[in-house]
């Protein structure tokens, strides 16, 4: 295990809420303190501590994705850019809900329960019924509150947060940091899809090893590791094609291949896959073998996320759901108009948008006719004359040579009959 894993495990079996100093981590374990700053900051990506303004870094609990919905305190504080006024103990906690208190302190009373956060200006009746309730306090206006009060927080662990931004402001900026997350979620990732099995070998077993371990998993292709279980190549059939029983595998294996982490998004996988040719990448995390992708799991993954419905929409969806989508015979026809969220700084139909219009319906085109996902090659734009606010438009992408890897795409979007934009796409089949 090396200096920075051995930290990594220390941290992760500290108590949530625990403070984290580089200095405290380089005494108790005996390491620079350069390599401690670097492990508190994997720690930080890996989600495990967090640092917060005026309170330092801190244990936390990493929100997993079906709590994604839910933000901490510190999360709160750092969207509203705010400072905190007590209670820092309680910061990493996760809110239960929102409350925002424009109302008399006894309807203020009916809606707050152990958890909230309550959205509030300087009342401090209001501040103390809360924090009697267990419900911490976000004070906006840049207002602050009484000494009492966050002594009252402080004992209680319940922060009290302080923005210079109105409450409108704050419900916007928090609703803004959901949606985002709520996107994420849904964003498909290696950690989703990675079988639990994993199968390997190590450098000094030879080929009748990898014949045997085909029997037995039915599996063909391998990641090849060390004594450190760090990836140093991948070997297939046809890598042993030929070879003798005894041939070592670090002899034959391919070299220093493609990797990716837990966090990969899945579309990504599947580029590489296309563009490299390889049909398994091995997983890590740090150097070490974690697990492994094949073709199967990315396309499986794929057709399951397609077929979820969807909390929160990305751009590309909301702009693509605004149309409606009719099959010709040779592709599809995309029918819309021109929204006020197409446009650009200067009011016309942002060619960003158009282009992506026109990109979508390639890619659909090959679905719809084929069944088959794709990945666009090249994408070349002729010309784009500009459509205002309104303009009603049909965007056509028509299949015009199919081979055995690519598929071409004549994609033209019409305005009252007038050709207003035309492209050619190139698009790469993904297949098993």
């Amino acid at each position: 295990m090396t200096k920075n894993e051995h930290i990594i495990k220390y941290i992760k079996e500290l108590p949530v809420g625990s403070k984290i100093s580089v200095r405290k981590i380089a005494q108790d374990l005996d390491v620079s303190e350069g390599t401690a700053y670097k492990a508190i900051k994997d720690a930080e990506r890996m989600e495990l501590v967090s640092t917060i303004p005026r309170v330092g870094t801190i244990r936390v609990e990493k929100v997993e994705k079906k709590q994604i919905d839910k933000v901490t305190f510190a999360e709160v504080l750092n969207v509203v850019e705010g400072q905190i006024l007590g209670g820092h103990e309680g910061i990493y906690k996760i809110v239960n809900k929102f409350v925002i208190g424009a109302m008399s302190i006894d309807e203020v009373e009916k809606y707050i329960r152990q958890g909230d956060l309550l959205i509030v200006g300087n009342r401090d009746d209001v501040h103390k019924l809360a924090l009697d309730k267990g419900c911490a306090i976000l004070i906006t206006g840049g207002l602050s509150c009484k000494d009492e009060i966050k002594k009252i927080a402080n004992e209680k662990k319940l922060p009290i947060l302080s923005t210079s931004y109105d409450t409108f402001t704050i419900t916007t900026m928090i609703d803004r940091a959901l949606h985002e997350r709520l996107i994420k979620k849904e964003i498909l990732l290696t950690e989703d899809i990675m079988p639990h099995n994993l199968y390997y070998l190590k450098e000094h077993q030879r080929v009748g090893d990898m014949k045997k371990l085909i029997k037995r998993t039915g599996h063909s292709r391998f990641p090849v590791v060390d004594e450190n279980m760090y990836v140093i190549g991948i070997v297939s059939p046809r890598d042993i094609a030929g070879a003798d029983n005894d041939e070592p595998i670090a002899n034959i294996m391919t070299k220093n291949p493609i990797t990716v982490s837990l966090n990969t998004s899945v579309a990504y996988i599947s580029h590489v896959m296309i563009w490299e040719g390889i049909k398994m990448v091995p997983v890590i995390e740090g150097k070490k073998l974690i697990g492994v992708i094949t073709r199967q799991d990315v396309i499986k993954g794929l057709k399951v996320m397609r077929n979820q419905p969807h909390v929160a929409e990305p751009f590309e969806d909301m702009i693509t759901n605004q149309c409606s989508v009719e099959e010709t015979q040779t592709g599809i026809k995309f029918i819309g108009e021109v929204t006020p969220m197409m446009l650009n700084d200067r009011g016309i139909a942002s060619a960003g948008v158009l282009v992506l219009l026109m990109s979508t319906a390639g890619c659909t085109a090959i679905k719809k006719q084929k069944n088959l996902d794709s990945v666009i090659d090249s994408f070349m734009i002729y010309y784009i004359k500009p459509l205002q606010l309104e303009n009603k438009f049909e965007i056509y992408a028509d299949i015009i040579n199919v081979s055995r890897k690519f598929y071409k795409v004549d994609i033209t979007a019409y305005h009252n009959d007038e050709i207003v934009a035309k492209a050619m796409m190139s698009a790469k089949q993904l297949r098993r």
